[in-house]
């Protein structure tokens, strides 16, 4: 019986249940813990191989945007299975990808803004009452279907010291400039505890390429600051013919400051933000079946790098 469920909301207590029980079933995983959140949840990665080439997903850095942290454990424990069955995964051997990367994936990083939209934290909860307050300050967003950001306003993708200035100009001149619901960049760069975490851990790791999943649009963000990465577009378009998703440019307004815009210019290696499915968040669990299909063949892809031919 499969672990991760995908007709329940993800919300950080199955996340942490669901990661440990994968690595129970399957001992050739393991899992590392980040840190805790503000409000002392676990941000934790699930890690599946044993290859020299290190990859790292991450999922959830949005509140509202909770499906694709059950993407990527349903894909930890999809590879999982196939590497202990022997089987494939999007037509690849299993037991190759797990030779040739080590892939870390770290599902939930805004595991308190997860619980608010998912409904985990109710009215009655004092965490709930205090989000409500700061949702006040704009009326204009739903609440709280609408919320991005951690429980104390902040948007935890815009955190990164990249651009991180520019975003702060930008975001306050859309009058996003107090604690709030979304696109409030914070005291200072890396001020949240969950992408200080993130930044230190993909700082030990040294990964050898990122992706950042978000939803929603269908497109795939490869640039920041016309940095150029050496295959970074070739690979781009590889996920973008994988997936059906289109290679896009970063609308201005949004391009600073994200977490795949400090890896590009701290390593100066592929990251890739997808955005992944289409609508309005919250994505509705009946369209999680085609996130799936349109995303494998990107998550086994940037682990196994295109294949040489």
């Amino acid at each position: 019986m499969a672990i991760v469920r995908t007709d329940v909301p993800t919300t950080s207590a199955r996340c942490e249940e669901w990661i440990l029980q994968i690595v129970e079933q399957y001992p050739f995983c393991r899992t590392e813990l980040l840190t805790l959140s503000t409000f002392r949840r676990p941000v934790r990665a699930l890690v599946i191989g044993e290859g020299e080439r290190k990859v790292l997903y991450t999922a959830a850095h949005h509140a509202n945007e909770w499906i694709t942290a059950t993407l990527l454990l349903k894909f930890g424990e999809t590879l999982a299975e196939a590497i202990a069955t022997r089987g494939r995964i999007y037509g690849v051997p299993a037991q190759t990808v797990a030779r040739a990367a080590t892939v870390y994936l770290v599902p939930m990083v805004d595991p308190d803004g997860v619980d608010l939209v998912t409904g985990a934290i109710g009215p009655e909860d004092l965490q709930y009452q205090q989000a409500q307050r700061l949702s006040r300050n704009y009326p204009q967003i739903p609440f709280p279907e609408g919320w991005k950001a951690d429980l104390q306003g902040v948007d935890l993708n815009l955190q990164y010291p990249a651009g991180w200035l520019r975003a702060r100009e930008i975001k306050f001149a859309q009058g996003f400039d107090r604690p709030g619901p979304r696109d409030y960049v914070g005291r200072s760069p890396l001020s949240q505890p969950e992408p200080r975490a993130l930044a230190e851990y993909t700082a030990d790791l040294d990964p050898a390429l990122v992706l950042a999943y978000h939803t929603q649009g269908k497109e795939i963000y490869w640039q920041f600051d016309d940095i150029q990465v050496p295959g970074a577009r070739a690979l781009g378009e590889e996920f973008a013919r994988l997936s059906g998703y289109a290679l896009a440019d970063v609308p201005y307004a949004s391009g600073f400051a994200g977490y795949k815009d400090w890896f590009l210019q701290t390593f100066r290696r592929p990251g890739y933000t997808i955005e992944a499915g289409s609508g309005q968040n919250p994505l509705p669990l009946d369209q999680f079946d085609e996130i799936w299909r349109d995303n494998l063949g990107i998550l086994v892809t940037a682990a196994t790098g295109i294949p040489e031919e």
